[in-house]
């Protein structure tokens, strides 16, 4: 086992699964990984159990949503190695219609992370255990971490006591639109903040 620097363990991962690194940098002290969507499980694997990476803690899973691009999901995992006192992140990028293979096999952490991602952007984890909604309701529509999700969402929520259960309804605002009038003293910031005139008297008694 070799203490490998960060451009060393860039070169070393680089001529050991070359062929399924898209991208590599390093980043702040660490090292980032572009991996082919494809190749995820075996790169995960590599990591996890080479000698010279040993990175067998999966931190965390997380997504970004770049709505303009074919492939708008960008999937990272952050791992960390005890042994060699570093971490490493992988990327790579996915469309709402091409699955990720899953990492619960490798890492039991992956569960939850890969729900999560799931229940928000609608990233699709083939072969889990247990894909389905965490954070938001069963009866939930869309995926609220989307960038192209309305702000106020589709439905709202709350609990009927009449009907004595919980009711969806269309999302109302409570506030129609109106048009603020900024030279009014009640809408409006004033030019002047409080307690800005007296530097101004004091300019003039110098003078």
């Amino acid at each position: 086992m070799m203490n490998l620097d960060l451009q060393e363990l860039r070169e070393y991962i680089t001529d050991q699964i070359g062929d399924d690194i898209l991208e590599s940098s390093v980043q702040l002290a660490e090292l980032e990984l572009t991996v082919r969507r494809d190749s995820i499980s075996g790169v995960l694997v590599f990591l996890r159990d080479d000698v010279n990476c040993q990175f067998k803690q999966l931190v965390d899973i997380c997504g970004v949503d770049f709505p303009d691009q074919e492939e708008r999901f960008c999937i990272v995992y952050n791992m960390l190695s005890l042994v060699h006192n570093r971490r490493i992140r992988l990327k790579l990028w996915t469309s709402e219609n091409d699955p990720v293979q899953t990492a619960v096999p490798l890492f039991s952490t992956a569960n939850w992370f890969e729900r999560e991602i799931w229940d928000m952007f609608g990233v699709y984890f083939a072969e889990h255990p247990d894909l389905r909604r965490m954070l938001n309701d069963y009866g939930f529509e869309g995926h609220p971490l989307r960038k192209d999700f309305p702000l106020t969402g589709y439905v709202e929520v709350r609990y009927d006591d009449e009907q004595k259960r919980v009711v969806y309804e269309p999302v109302k605002l409570t506030q129609e639109f109106r048009t603020f009038d900024f030279m009014s003293p009640w809408e409006g910031v004033p030019r002047v903040l409080p307690g800005d005139e007296k530097a101004g008297q004091a300019g003039e008694d110098q003078a």
